[in-house]
């Protein structure tokens, strides 16, 4: 077989970036394995008993033993910096804002296909490869690369992938795009991969134990305030401990007595007031997207009927798009959504294509 160009894959080790690499192999590239070190070892966070997850040391020795028995070169990466700007201080800085945010769509965007795909290039290769369930391909017609959803739609997760660009997704492979989650298990177990039946990790991998709370009172206490529980008539139902340790739709936690179960359906800032409300208060019609990302077209210069999917695994309901001043998009439901929030992403499909997604500004 031909020897096919360097591909770096990201290795998290898990078993989906580890049959990635397999794959790859298989296929002729010259696979190089790389794992990103985001924590310094003597800050790394304390994981409570046999708890694994992606970037801990733990991962990069699984990371180190799945190269070696596919025989590939392996390096660990530093991207602590990076990391800390991009990430973790994006991370509190929007809880801080009263927003919700998605730390993995971020690391995405900034890390893994900004950063680490620089280093990959720099290396002399010419892809990075990651375990996601999503497919790209190019497509003459268009003059345009694509992504599509992975043939497993329930574990795709093009959903995370929406803010690639035409340059990164030129130098992106995904493999596992076209297996379902038990064909890449099988695969591992095949090629004796002790990772075959390792967990996905489910958590923020720089949040200890998935405690968030705890994580943003070591880092910003300074931003979390007492303040007050409004329902939507702007009448005081009691005090909450801090804007940051809420989000819209929550239920539980809230500490409050009333004839109906109350929900979070605002975050207001101004006031340090988290608003309160029965569950049909969460439902909204439209909401707007700022920090716009197109995939499928250049941009949107005309109403679009879509498919739109509020928050990861979410059900995609009808929608239509059309352009805002300012490089917003306003989007409007075909029935009102529960609980669209600001800080998560909004991303719009064509059946399996996506054509582009954005970051939830306000909703109406």
């Amino acid at each position: 077989m031909t020897k096919k160009d360097m591909v770096v894959v990201a290795m998290s080790g898990g078993v989906d970036s580890s049959v990635t690499a397999a794959i790859l192999l298989e296929q002729g590239y010259e696979v190089i394995g790389m794992t990103m070190q985001i924590w310094p070892r003597e800050e790394e966070p304390a994981w409570e008993e046999g708890h694994r997850i992606c970037c801990s040391l733990s991962a990069v020795d699984d990371a180190r033993r799945v190269a070696d028995k596919l025989g590939i070169p392996f390096y660990v990466t530093n991207l602590r910096a990076v990391f800390q700007e991009r990430i973790v201080d994006y991370f509190t800085a929007e809880y801080a804002r009263g927003r919700t945010p998605n730390p993995c769509i971020a690391c995405n965007h900034y890390i893994k296909f900004a950063a680490l795909l620089d280093r990959a290039l720099a290396m002399g290769a010419r892809y990075l490869a990651t375990g996601h369930y999503a497919r790209v391909e190019y497509s003459p017609e268009r003059g345009r690369y694509l992504l599509r959803k992975g043939k497993d739609r329930h574990k795709d997760q093009s959903y995370v992938l929406y803010g690639l660009t035409q340059e990164q997704l030129s130098h992106t492979l995904l493999p596992l795009g076209e297996l379902t989650k038990g064909e890449t298990r099988r695969m591992a177990q095949d090629l004796g991969l002790k990772v075959a039946t390792k967990p996905d990790s489910q958590e923020i991998c720089f949040v200890p134990n998935n405690d968030y709370r705890s994580f943003l009172r070591e880092r910003i206490p300074d931003q979390i305030k007492p303040g007050s529980f409004l329902d939507t008539e702007g009448n005081v139902l009691g005090t909450h401990s801090g804007l940051p340790y809420y989000t819209i739709g929550q239920r539980r936690g809230l500490g409050l007595t009333a004839p109906e179960p109350l929900y979070v359906v605002d975050i207001d800032r101004e006031r340090n007031a988290v608003i309160v409300g029965t569950r049909d208060k969460m439902y909204r019609q439209e909401l707007v997207a700022e920090d716009l990302n197109f995939i499928a077209v250049p941009d949107l210069d005309e109403s679009l009927s879509v498919t739109a999917m509020i928050r990861y695994n979410a059900a995609e309901v009808k929608a239509e798009i059309s352009p805002l001043p300012g490089d917003e998009v306003l989007v409007r439901f075909e029935n009102p959504v529960r609980a669209p929030t600001p800080g998560q992403s909004v991303v719009f499909y064509q059946d399996d294509l996506v054509v582009g997604g954005g970051i939830i500004k306000e909703t109406g």
